[in-house]
């Protein structure tokens, strides 16, 4: 989580260098959660195409009528690789960039927007509300949440079911109805709301916590020097 927090700020500071401090920094947390999730996505992509192979290897197997079952993430990133490269591996890179960077850069946005309207002073004084991350959290993955149904079964499919994002889309749609495409939504906005609640709590208590005994480091030493 460090680097990815990290690249937020690269992204931030190159689109809030001309805003006074005192400016919401909307625009910055926006662009700084999209680039964010565009380069988490290359780490985040393989894992997940190796997490969905391992857990739906059972059916996986049946379709295929093989015997020997994925041993562990190494296994299956080894057999993956063997049997169709490094670009088998990277399978739903594209789609995994388009939600990440979609979703983060909406929740960092509405994050920092809905933080400065609920407490406008929390820029100065760091205060958090658990309610910012809630709201964020529920809008943004709604409205990425399509993506990411169409992201699992382009990375679950072991024959080339579907030939790309737009074909899977329409595909699923008109097979299944309009609804498959929410399936589950309740669940992950539920996990959205634990998840990004202890992440940004954490996160904005140890900035907290660390500034301030920064600021006092600091004022010590100027009482020291004027002893």
């Amino acid at each position: 989580m460090p680097w990815y927090f990290r690249a937020m700020q690269f992204y931030i500071g190159l689109t809030e260098t001309s805003q006074p401090a005192t400016h919401p920094r909307t625009k910055g947390w926006l662009w700084g959660g999209i680039g964010a999730g565009a380069i988490q996505s290359l780490i985040i992509s393989p894992v997940e195409l190796v997490k969905i192979r391992i857990q739906l290897q059972s059916k996986t197997h049946q379709q295929n009528k093989q015997t020997t079952s994925l041993k562990s993430p190494k296994d299956a990133t080894r057999r993956r690789i063997k049997q169709e490269g490094w670009r088998g591996i990277y399978r739903g890179l594209t789609i995994t960039v388009l939600r990440d960077s979609h979703s983060h850069g909406l929740y960092f946005w509405i994050y920092e927007y809905t933080k400065e309207q609920l407490q406008p002073c929390c820029h100065k004084n760091g205060q958090e509300s658990f309610q910012t991350t809630l709201i964020a959290g529920a809008v943004s993955w709604i409205s990425c949440y399509r993506l990411d149904v169409v992201k699992t079964r382009l990375q679950a499919q072991s024959h080339a079911k579907y030939s790309g994002i737009v074909d899977c889309f329409r595909r699923s749609d008109k097979e299944e109805g309009h609804a498959v495409l929410w399936r589950g939504l309740g669940t992950t906005v539920g996990r959205a709301f634990l998840l990004y609640g202890a992440i940004f709590t954490a996160y904005e208590t140890a900035l907290r916590y660390l500034f301030n005994k920064g600021d006092n480091y600091h004022a010590n030493a100027q009482s020291g020097k004027a002893l």
